[in-house]
């Protein structure tokens, strides 16, 4: 090998050395960078209890929130809405239950995962209690119902008079429960 092929030959290799190294930079850093774009964007800012407390200062004003459910092709649950809407206050507590059936025909671990449309008013709807912040383990065929309780801000934007609560059931990866 000549002096130009082997100087060639290391100048490729230093470059593949740093491509390899920002590689594995940039796989440790999307984490937080993903906390950072939902949480910039909205998105999963009530994956855990609020603190907000009731107030009256939406008085008069009404907002109407849509309860849906939307499950992944294949799923073996079934989540239904209590009510299909609510006509809400901005600032008081209210709750809505769902019914969840795993349809499976052995035990299994899941989570609720909650999404909110318009995603810009998602911030506004603060989850004081929900079945989404922890994983629910249900048995063979099993129906349960399940209660969120929330307050939809009264600085939720006076041209938003419609927002939707939707929620998806996943089985965790893993946390099938051995047949009993």
């Amino acid at each position: 090998m000549d002096r130009q092929t082997r100087q060639s030959n290391r100048s490729l290799t230093r470059s593949l050395l740093v491509m390899v190294a920002g590689s594995f930079a940039f796989g440790f850093a999307l984490v937080p960078l993903y906390n950072v774009i939902c949480e910039a964007a909205g998105i999963r800012t009530n994956d855990a209890p609020s603190a907000v407390r009731a107030s009256e200062a939406g008085a008069g004003r009404e907002v109407t929130l849509e309860f849906m459910s939307m499950l992944p092709p294949g799923s073996d649950f079934e989540l239904t809405p209590e009510a299909n809407e609510l006509v809400l206050q901005p600032g008081r507590l209210y709750e809505a239950k769902f019914s969840i059936r795993n349809n499976a025909s052995q035990p299994v671990v899941a989570q609720a995962v909650p999404s909110i449309a318009p995603a810009t008013t998602a911030q506004y709807l603060q989850k004081t209690e929900c079945f989404c912040f922890t994983p629910q383990s249900f048995g063979a065929s099993e129906q349960r119902e399940f209660t969120v309780r929330f307050i939809v801000s009264p600085d939720l934007p006076v041209d938003v008079d419609r927002m939707t609560l939707a929620y998806s059931m996943y089985t965790l990866p893993g946390q099938k429960l051995a047949a009993r």
